[in-house]
């Protein structure tokens, strides 16, 4: 058993996600390794200052701009979306995901409610099918405008209470997307426009591995996902990662034996965790103060520019950035605003290695300015430390820049050092701060 401590283990997973010690990709060739990098990069429909998938790949690719991911998804065909914990993957991953969306139509895994559908839906299921088949790519707003008429086989709509859809038709869509007979063709403003999946996936991907590869896969992506994972039953897991805790208790021992998985015990944390075997030299190197040369920054590091972390970003979410960082964050989005601590948005700041502060913000379009509405260190002494005052500047100057805002409204900063540095940035100046009465050259 490889033991190491926790600053090791804290490094390892965010040098795994792409985030430290500083952006090592750039451009939409460099979106496309981040998002396998990533292994997963989860969606999310609210944009508040930017969408939580675009500021994910923000913090990890130099000159992101939001939208690269759906070029590679949706365009080139390189990734895919899909399950109940919507999320992209590679599309050369497809054959596996074929066994845990036909899992889940068959009843072997999965959520009981999509096999509720197929009973309750089967009509409409039959419908869908026949105007995919008919029309090529239908949205629900597509189907939504057809008129009913026993001539063209269109039925009246029955309005459901499901929250995935407001009509059977939109559910009818969801299920044949669940189980694998229709992909996302494209999306409008973040709505699903449908196809068959021989219209969307090339043909050699059409087709399934066998139970025990797609057995194999998920528990290697699932490690892979975490960086060091205990292979425990989440939300998502359930309903978006095929469940790899079920695959695990079969094929556990049999991984470790080959050396496909090592066990890493990480100084106090109680229980042991789970490493890739093809990651246990970096374990090692990171653990003697080595850091690997292919994850060496273009430009600047997490030290000498901050990173902001995605609300939804999985090194944070569902309670490790106190496990991790011990850093306590919620994302407050769905809390009343009576009960927020922080913020609506609050968003994480990595410095180096560590959470040091957090802030709110919102993005005034009509005014095209970036509004800072609040932001709280972990320790008031970074509101005199003149290294983070200019790492965190350089870190707003480039985050303005990705929003495309000509405007930084920094007066809610309490500490006049941070504010000063904050209010001083070069728009599109890749982050740069320089002092108002100096002229960039």
């Amino acid at each position: 058993m490889l033991s190491i401590d926790i600053e090791t283990a804290r490094r390892f997973i965010l040098g795994k996600q792409g985030l430290w010690p500083g952006r090592r990709w750039r451009g939409l060739r460099g979106t496309e390794k981040a998002m396998r990098a990533m292994e997963y990069l989860q969606l999310d429909p609210l944009q508040i200052i930017a969408r939580s998938q675009d500021i994910a790949l923000h913090s990890r690719v130099l000159d992101y701009t939001p939208g690269m991911w759906e070029d590679l998804t949706y365009r080139q065909r390189k990734f895919f979306d899909w399950g109940g914990w919507l999320a992209v993957r590679p599309m050369d991953e497809l054959p596996h995901w074929r066994v845990i969306m036909h899992r889940e139509r068959d009843g072997g895994y999965g959520d009981s409610r999509i096999r509720s559908m197929a009973r309750e839906l089967a009509d409409a299921i039959s419908e869908m099918r026949v105007i995919l088949q008919e029309r090529g790519v239908v949205s629900n707003r597509d189907v939504e405008t057809l008129v009913p008429a026993r001539s063209t086989g269109v039925a009246t709509r029955t309005r459901t209470q499901n929250y995935r859809g407001r009509k059977d038709s939109a559910l009818a869509l969801y299920y044949l997307w669940r189980t694998g007979d229709v992909m996302t063709h494209h999306r409008d403003r973040f709505e699903r426009a449908y196809a068959l999946t021989e219209k969307v996936a090339p043909a050699h991907l059409i087709r399934e591995s066998s139970e025990e590869q797609a057995d194999r896969f998920l528990v290697k992506k699932e490690v892979s996902f975490g960086g060091l994972s205990r292979i425990n039953r989440t939300a998502d897991s359930y309903h978006g990662r095929g469940e790899p805790d079920r695959a695990a208790k079969k094929m556990l021992e049999t991984m470790l034996a080959d050396g496909e998985l090592i066990e890493v015990e990480v100084e106090g944390w109680k229980a042991v965790h789970y490493a890739l075997g093809s990651d246990a030299r970096l374990l090692r190197d990171l653990s003697a103060g080595r850091i690997p040369k292919a994850w060496a920054p273009l430009e600047t590091t997490t030290t000498e520019e901050v990173v902001f972390l995605a609300p939804l970003d999985h090194v944070i979410a569902r309670g490790r950035a106190k496990t991790l960082f011990g850093f306590d964050y919620v994302w407050e989005v769905y809390k009343p605003g009576h009960q927020r601590k922080f913020g609506y948005y609050t968003v994480p700041i990595l410095w180096g290695d560590r959470l040091v502060a957090r802030f709110d913000s919102k993005f005034d379009r009509t005014t095209n300015t970036f509004v800072i509405l609040g932001l709280w260190l972990e320790e008031k002494v970074l509101g005199k430390d003149e290294s983070f005052a200019e790492a965190l500047a350089r870190g707003f100057g480039r985050f303005v820049t990705f929003l495309g805002a000509r405007k930084l409204d920094v007066k809610a900063i309490s500490e006049p050092l941070l504010r000063q540095r904050a209010g001083n940035f070069i728009p599109g100046g890749r982050g740069e701060t320089t002092p108002k009465n100096k002229r960039r050259l």
